[in-house]
């Protein structure tokens, strides 16, 4: 029987294979997933992915499955219990970036800006494929969509996280070279 290929960093564990082959780089074009995921990327800064992907169902529990217009809602006694919450990442900036993250993205509805359209406009609208099989911390991409983010009031939205947040949601295909996942465009 012939194994699958995949990139190495989703080798070590089965949690980190599943999301590999049935999420990491599939094109995202609805508003709401991008920002959740935009936002849980926020959360992994300084951490693995895996330990985000171990504590995802808690994180979408805790912030009303990423409904931005409930967590947008979410005051300083909600700060206070999800500090106290053992399932997600207890950091009071990354909480308070995350409602400041659903507040700002629905100011931008609110002025007519689809979030999914911000964000594959400024990648050109169609996946950017990596042909060199390097995987860069970050590009000249991540770095305009992360000063724009910033300027729009997002947090926890740096060049490297921005770019982490691309590759996972297919703006850029970084699977490597021979993985069973790597577009053939």
């Amino acid at each position: 029987m012939k194994e699958t290929v995949r990139c190495s960093w989703a080798q070590s564990d089965p949690l980190l294979s599943k999301y590999h082959d049935e999420e990491w780089g599939v094109p995202e074009h609805d508003s709401r997933a991008l920002w959740e995921k935009l936002m849980l990327d926020g959360f992994q800064a300084g951490l693995s992915w895996l330990t985000i992907l171990r504590k995802r169902d808690a994180f979408r529990k805790a912030f009303h499955n990423f409904d931005p217009v409930k967590v947008s809602r979410m005051k300083e006694a909600d700060v206070t219990r999800l500090l106290d919450n053992p399932g997600i990442i207890r950091s009071r900036a990354k909480i308070e970036a995350t409602i400041g993250g659903a507040r700002a993205y629905l100011k931008m509805q609110a002025e007519g800006e689809d979030f999914a359209k911000f964000v594959w406009g400024m990648a050109g609208g169609k996946p950017i494929r990596n042909k060199t099989g390097k995987v860069p911390a970050k590009t000249e991409l991540s770095e305009e969509m992360s000063k724009a983010l910033k300027k729009k009031g997002f947090k926890f939205v740096g060049p490297v996280i921005v770019y982490a947040w691309l590759q996972a949601t297919g703006v850029v295909d970084d699977h490597a070279p021979g993985c069973f996942r790597r577009s053939k465009a």
